[in-house]
């Protein structure tokens, strides 16, 4: 396991603060309904929840942006939402919306959670997952080439915005200003995401990309290999959930890391914690190996918590004093 000198953990964190990072992506509501269970229904074997109350948050590249600014970042996202009062309300949470257009013909995503006595019963998603329109997608692009950021980050949830011809024009505009470009990817597009800077595939997406099991280490090394062999990624982070994060750098050995959450309540939006630190990171100095062990803490933190969740660059580092 590498080791971080404490103070350099410390530097990097402080590093973290007023970063500019574009985060282009699926831009969602993740809505909460909280509630209580005392019987079954007489109309089918399933639970009836008498609701307390509803909370809503950012959600998809939403929370990637929500936890950039929560570590002290500024996040500029950029996406589509629709002409709705969820579209509205996600306009009126970020901190700049100018990068966020509007849609008459498709509904913002919102992903409703049905939560009772800390247990997930169910989750309503409202979609609509076709390409978005040439329109929509030459403003998203000329949006991004008038802006001026640190890095470029890719949330993709496979829900339109993303596609094969907006990624061509997008990386090959940041590989020609030499802009890091970190994706947390979608089989759909896997392909596509090259030339990058970092992918951060889950154990499940990488299975599908490479064709095989991704559960020993053994198996997850031969995935990331064959990873490198179909894209050009400087890093992979390859998430595998209660067994933690591996991390790659080409022409190096394999780095394992055991996760570190002590109590695991929701595992919703620990991937975007970990493509936001882990980027930010990077932009502030770290090694790739050091990038992947703080957002390994900082997934550990946010896993215990309920519901979508982000952390303050100040329980990261009280996290990593612990």
């Amino acid at each position: 396991m590498i080791k971080i000198d404490p103070q350099k953990k410390i530097k990097i964190v402080k590093g973290f603060k007023n970063k500019r990072i574009l985060v282009l992506g699926d831009l969602m509501m993740d809505k909460y309904i909280w509630g209580d269970v005392s019987r079954i229904s007489p109309e089918a074997p399933i639970p009836v929840v008498v609701a307390k109350n509803d909370t809503s948050c950012l959600g998809g590249a939403g929370n990637v942006g929500h936890n950039l600014q929560s570590l002290g970042a500024f996040p500029i996202l950029t996406g589509v939402v629709g002409k709705d009062k969820e579209g509205d309300w996600i306009r009126k949470t970020v901190a700049d919306n100018r990068g966020i257009f509007v849609s008459k013909t498709r509904p913002t995503t919102v992903k409703t959670r049905i939560i009772a006595h800390h247990q997930h019963i169910v989750r309503v998603d409202m979609e609509e997952k076709k390409p978005i329109s040439p329109q929509l997608m030459d403003k998203v692009y000329r949006f991004i080439q008038q802006e001026k950021f640190d890095s470029l980050i890719i949330s993709d949830y496979n829900k339109g915005l993303v596609t094969d011809s907006l990624l061509q024009k997008v990386l090959s505009f940041a590989q020609q200003e030499k802009i890091p470009v970190c994706v947390d990817p979608k089989v759909e597009h896997f392909l596509s995401f090259s030339p990058v800077t970092l992918i951060t595939p889950n154990h499940l997406e990488a299975e599908r990309m490479v064709h095989h099991a991704c559960f020993t280490d053994q198996d997850v090394e031969k995935a990331g290999d064959a990873i490198f062999s179909k894209i050009s990624t400087k890093h992979i982070i390859l998430k595998r959930g209660e067994q933690g994060l591996s991390v790659f750098e080409r022409g190096k050995k394999a780095l394992h890391v055991p996760t570190l959450a002590k109590e695991v309540y929701d595992v919703t939006g620990a991937g975007d914690t970990v493509i936001a630190v882990s980027s930010l990171a990077l932009l502030a100095g770290a090694s790739i190996q050091e990038a992947a062990l703080l957002a390994n803490i900082a997934a550990g933190v946010v896993v215990g918590k309920l519901g979508t969740a982000t952390l303050t660059s100040d329980e990261l580092i009280a996290a990593l004093q612990a």
